[in-house]
């Protein structure tokens, strides 16, 4: 009688256990996806990409469930499993957030060419309204793109200010901010738009020419940042395949793996540090 007490009482208590298990992970996944979409629809929206977030979501969490899966069936190492599924879950945000980058560094390029046409359409005699209309025609996305939306936005009872404003808002880059600094006070003080335009592409191409160069003198350390972070994993391998039984210490007992954590908080820093010491800003 007391040993089927007993039993019961565990049953209950390892259903309670389960069930509270349960819950807890629905409401951390729904926060997730709640994050997810959220997060991702912004930068969807940002890069002028019509995707369905919810559609991102399912696709990511079943990738990361039949990836993770398998690293576990091929390793037999939940530990490995765990480091995949984390990494998939937060791919989508790295890929977008590269993206963006990119995306920006695209409509820097543009800016001089872009700011040389709407000094050319200045002079011409056109407000800077409708030089901007006049350039929305010719220039290639993204830069067209960003254009277009401060037209709607003026369509909408946006004042050009404003606009502008949200430009800087929206590519939050310098050659940008200097750009709408430069078009809002001659928009406002009534001076020579196309002198202020062509002084500002001359500044942002002397600038992307200082860039390039500087990125082509530390394109050497950047690459010694990548040969000093992948060695150690280099010799690991070689290592791995040379002495198994001895390398097997590192990826069973808690001193290799405290090792392991050491090597991978060491090599973090050395590569920040490199990539710190060659990112030069003009």
């Amino acid at each position: 009688m007391n040993l089927t007490l007993v039993l019961l009482v565990v049953a209950v208590t390892i259903a309670l256990l389960v069930w509270a298990l349960a819950d807890i992970g629905l409401r951390l996944l729904h926060a997730w996806r709640e994050r997810f979409t959220r997060e991702t629809g912004f930068h969807l929206h940002e890069l002028f990409l019509s995707l369905d977030p919810a559609r991102l979501y399912t696709l990511n969490l079943a990738l990361t469930l039949l990836i993770a899966g398998a690293a576990w069936l091929l390793t037999a190492n939940p530990v490995v499993a765990l480091v995949v599924a984390i990494l998939l879950a937060l791919a989508p945000g790295a890929i977008l957030r590269r993206l963006r980058a990119r995306r920006s560094e695209r409509i820097e390029q543009q800016l001089p060419d872009a700011l040389q046409m709407l000094a050319g359409t200045a002079r011409a005699g056109l407000s800077l309204p409708a030089a901007l209309r006049q350039v929305c025609t010719e220039i290639p996305p993204p830069l067209a793109q960003e254009l277009l939306l401060v037209q709607h936005e003026q369509r909408l009872g946006v004042s050009l200010d404003d606009a502008l404003e949200n430009l800087a808002l929206r590519v939050p880059a310098q050659p940008v901010k200097l750009m709408v600094s430069a078009m809002r006070i001659a928009n406002e003080t009534g001076g020579g738009l196309a002198e202020t335009l062509e002084r500002t592409a001359t500044t942002l191409r002397s600038q992307q020419a200082m860039e390039l160069k500087i990125r082509t003198l530390t394109a050497q350390g950047k690459l010694q940042a990548w040969v000093v972070g992948l060695l150690p994993i280099f010799l690991l391998w070689v290592l791995s395949r040379m002495e198994p039984d001895a390398m097997a210490m590192l990826w069973t007992t808690r001193l290799g793996w405290g090792v392991l954590a050491a090597v991978l908080v060491m090599e973090f820093i050395g590569v920040l540090l490199i990539r710190r010491i060659v990112a030069i800003d003009i």
